[in-house]
């Protein structure tokens, strides 16, 4: 499987709401750069991770384009965010199933045919706005 194919089915199942089927993309030792905060390192950590996301958003991923590079290792995603905000973070706004449409992107690393490294962006202040409304 290549990283395009590789990608893109990991993004299926996040859209399937499969996390089983995430998690087994990805190497142990996955590293995953949030937007905001430090990065976790183990599929443990990222485990812990789509709990807390489970908990407070239900989120489809719509859009989606995926760019990839010659040596088959990298890809990116652009992609609408389409969300609830369900149960409130901690310093983030109240949670009162709020919907929201969101641009934003990653990039994700691919070592031994495994998701070695997703990193997300997107605006966090637009998303409060949208949530705040």
């Amino acid at each position: 499987m290549t990283a395009l194919e590789l990608v893109k089915e990991y993004y299926t199942c996040f859209n399937q709401k499969n996390w089983n089927g995430m998690l087994a993309l990805l190497d142990p030792e996955v590293r995953h750069e949030p937007n905001q905060g430090d990065a976790r390192v183990g599929v443990e950590k990222f485990t812990e991770f789509m709990k807390t996301m489970d908990t407070s958003y239900e989120e489809t991923l719509t859009d989606m384009v995926f760019l990839s590079e010659p040596t088959d290792t990298r890809v990116a995603v652009e992609f609408v965010v389409n969300g609830v905000y369900k149960k409130a973070e901690e310093g983030l706004p109240e949670a009162h199933n709020q919907p929201y449409v969101l641009p934003a992107a990653a990039f994700l690393e691919v070592k031994a045919g495994k998701i070695s490294r997703v990193t997300t962006y997107y605006n966090l202040p637009l998303w409060i706005k949208l949530v705040s409304a």
